[in-house]
């Protein structure tokens, strides 16, 4: 007969009556969602928080020049990947590899500073390795010119 929804959306009020008695009745339904789940490198299973994922690339990215919306865009492709999982959860590993490759093409140092964290480099030579191989793959510097245009 009638269905509206609450005021704060997640639940569903209906009026409904009996064809056969014409009693009439009502019932409420609530979405009972499975939330997506991400595996920690322990084992331990934690639901997916989009927050978490954008306060640790803001944490990376702090005082860098990287728009915040080139990092909402790396936390949606994120969600997405985690929700497109058949099984609603996904490995932090994999998770964290994603956000790796998205950082190292947008920002090195945010991404160095990801890496650091991520990683859990055991020491200094761990680091030193992971540089080298970030400036192995990097462009050559550009060089300056000068006003005549020549290259310094």
């Amino acid at each position: 007969m009638d269905s509206r929804e609450s005021r704060e959306g997640d639940v569903i009020r209906r009026r409904r009556e009996c064809l056969k008695c014409e009693r009439r009745f009502t019932s409420y339904e609530r979405i009972d969602e499975i939330p997506y789940m991400v595996i920690k490198k322990d084992g331990r299973r934690e639901p997916f928080d989009r927050q978490k994922v954008l306060a640790g690339l803001a944490r990376a990215c702090e005082k860098r020049p990287v728009p915040t919306t080139k990092l909402e865009a790396i936390v949606t492709a994120v969600e997405k990947y985690v929700q497109e999982s058949r099984d609603r959860e996904r490995s932090t590993q994999k998770i964290g590899e994603l956000i790796m490759r998205r950082l190292k093409d947008l920002d090195k140092v945010a991404y160095v500073r990801f890496a650091s964290v991520y990683l859990e480099f055991k020491d200094v030579t761990e680091f030193m390795t992971e540089l080298k191989s970030l400036v192995k793959g990097a462009p050559p510097p550009r060089r300056k010119r000068d006003a005549d245009g020549v290259s310094a």
